[in-house]
């Protein structure tokens, strides 16, 4: 329950913070935070604590804690947040909004050579093809495309996967999606791209490709995702000891 109190608080100092509340630049001290929020001084401190990791916020000695105006500036749509699954549904939002999922393709193919191999199949397996287009409010952004071995979710529909597969295998499976070798590079737009995405034939996409793994070690999808290069951001926030 703590766990998610904290986490309650990230959310809720994240949005009071993009809607300018904070005009100062500076937060509340924690005592004032644990008196407006009603809770403990110990759930104050471990929010903070994770959006200094995240580099959301930073300390100064002395004088409180601030944030950080680079973090306004380039806020990306893409957020892994801690202790959640991988999936794209939970992790890409814009002004707080999920992304509304279109399936595009949903059918069963047998595993290629190269899927075989990515994915540890035999030479009989098949997987499903699925292919999704993501989009913010009238904005595509995202074309994916994944394939899963059909022996792993044998029940999956097309009704599943409008909505969160990760969180479907997490609520009904008992199945954690929590690993991922993903590479990150751009790519000429193709016709498709152009067509989904909205994008000029000159404009480029970026691509996340890779493999998500389920707890256990198991390969569970070949994932390509193909981004409208105007989302394609990525912050990191080091710490130089």
């Amino acid at each position: 329950m703590s766990q998610l109190v904290y986490k309650q608080i990230i959310t809720d100092l994240k949005h009071r913070i993009f809607a300018g509340e904070f005009s100062s630049m500076r937060l509340p001290d924690e005592r004032t935070l644990s008196e407006a929020y009603q809770v403990s001084r110990s759930s104050i401190k471990r929010a903070l604590s994770r959006m200094a990791n995240d580099g959301i916020i930073f300390k100064k000695r002395g004088s409180g804690t601030f944030i950080n105006p680079l973090y306004l500036k380039n806020e990306s749509v893409f957020n892994y947040e801690e202790s959640s699954n991988l999936g794209v549904t939970d992790n890409f939002k814009m002004n707080g909004k999920r992304p509304k999922i279109k399936v595009l393709t949903f059918e069963v193919i047998k595993a290629t050579p190269e899927l075989q191999r990515d994915l540890f199949l035999g030479n009989d397996d098949f997987v499903y093809k699925i292919i999704r287009l993501r989009s913010f409010s009238s904005q595509p952004f995202m074309i994916e495309t994944g394939y899963i071995p059909i022996k792993i979710v044998p029940e999956l529909s097309r009704q599943i996967l409008e909505g969160s597969l990760f969180n479907y295998l997490q609520k009904e499976r008992n199945l954690a999606v929590t690993k991922s070798f993903l590479s990150v590079f751009a790519d000429p737009s193709t016709k498709n791209d152009q067509q989904l995405l909205k994008l000029k034939p000159t404009e480029p996409v970026g691509v996340m490709e890779g493999i998500f793994f389920l707890d256990n070690g198991t390969p569970f999808e070949f994932s390509s995702m193909r981004m409208h290069y105007k989302y394609l951001k990525f912050n990191s926030f080091m710490t130089v000891n």
